[in-house]
């Protein structure tokens, strides 16, 4: 990590990393109201958690997977996310669009374009309304049916009705999707998301009958090396990359159980000890994302980030891409409007990292041994 003056987002996570809790919780009224665990109360685990972060301050950032053993959190990170996320504007267009959209278009241009809102828009009436961002979990046993939507079978059969239904992909539009131990996934499966996030939006056809759904998440994988690896193009679509190792400090080890102990006995207390945290929290994102619309990359940012990229020959122009956009999410996380050297120099292993080929890099030098074998042939032939 760069040694930069923490950004506001990560003094929050230094700030509560040893807050200890002196109270012996009180007993358990036996609701069973899912909670999940208060995201700044994990310990440790910086690098996971700036990336976790980033993403959902810059969706463009093209996700995060998070690559490690079990039993480090991984999937308690993921899930604690939607403690700290704020409220989402959700469109009521068929289109998609929001107020601010239109208001940029040309009047006869957004008439044209989206006739449905644009009339409510115009006479200042609501097309759009917040709600809470959800967190979607694949199941590891998720047919392409469950996942893309298929014929509503109870329907076909009881009402003669051919109509199809919304799969989980069409229901983690504007949430996050979430997929555990994602290189046991089917490989069908696998290529359907990643090209849905990739679109923004996919189509489904049953015989005679389609439907197109939008798609715009914030992708999260996570995997266990030892259980088998990813092929190398479904690694190149997650934009960070986050290698979870177990902590060393013997204090943070012990802070870990002691916080699990507590949230064990009592998850509602234990939460609510988290609440002020929490909020702040809500808000520095809030504000991170609306700096982040006004957030441009300096001459020097694009200038070294192109040079790693190109230093490390990398092939694939997504590293540069998610590489930018989570600069940008960085500097709009401690509220500045301008990318530095320093922000591409904090997130570039997260963005970089095991993007690098081999294989292509020996074809390549192969292939230009054969291109100058061809030239050099090719002169003698026409000097003879």
């Amino acid at each position: 990590m760069s040694e930069q003056k923490s950004s506001a987002l990560l003094k929050l996570l230094s700030d509560y990393s040893f807050k200890r809790i002196t109270e012996i919780p009180e007993p358990d009224l036996g609701l069973a109201e899912p909670r999940p665990y208060p995201f700044l109360a994990i310990v440790g685990q910086t690098e996971m958690r700036l990336a976790l972060l980033l993403s959902v301050i810059n969706p463009s950032v093209g996700g995060v997977l998070l690559i490690g053993p079990r039993g480090i959190g991984k999937t308690t990170a993921v899930r604690s996310l939607t403690g700290i996320l704020p409220h989402i504007e959700v469109s009521d267009c068929e289109e998609g669009v929001l107020a601010e959209d239109l208001a940029q278009l040309d009047p006869e241009d957004a008439k044209y374009l989206y006739p449905d809102c644009y009339e409510k828009f115009a006479n200042g009436e609501a097309i759009s309304h917040y709600e809470s961002v959800k967190l979607i979990e694949l199941p590891l046993n998720a047919r392409v049916e469950d996942v893309v939507g298929g014929i509503n079978e109870r329907a076909a059969v009881h009402r003669n009705i051919v109509r199809v239904e919304r799969g989980i992909l069409s229901r983690a539009d504007n949430n996050l999707l979430y997929v555990d131990e994602v290189n046991l996934l089917d490989d069908q499966i696998v290529d359907l998301i990643l090209d849905a996030a990739a679109q923004g939006n996919y189509t489904v056809r049953r015989g005679a009958v389609s439907g197109t759904y939008r798609s715009r998440f914030v992708l999260i994988g996570s995997m266990n090396p030892e259980e088998g690896r990813l092929r190398p193009q479904i690694l190149d679509r997650f934009g960070l990359r986050v290698n979870v190792r177990g902590l060393d400090s013997h204090e943070e080890r012990a802070e870990v159980y002691y916080r699990s102990r507590l949230y064990k006995h009592n998850p509602t207390r234990f939460i609510r000890e988290w609440e002020l945290a929490t909020a702040e929290a809500r808000d520095e994102i809030l504000i991170a994302r609306e700096i982040l619309k006004k957030t441009v990359i300096s001459d020097g940012a694009i200038g070294l980030g192109i040079s790693l990229v190109h230093r490390l020959s990398i092939d694939s122009h997504r590293a540069e891409y998610s590489l930018f956009e989570a600069a940008r999410a960085y500097a709009a996380s401690d509220m500045r409007e301008q990318v530095s050297v320093e922000d591409i120099k904090t997130v570039a292993p997260m963005a970089l990292r095991q993007r690098r080929s081999e294989f292509m890099t020996s074809f390549f030098e192969l292939q230009d041994k054969e291109d100058v074998e061809i030239a050099k042939i090719a002169d003698e032939v026409l000097h003879e």
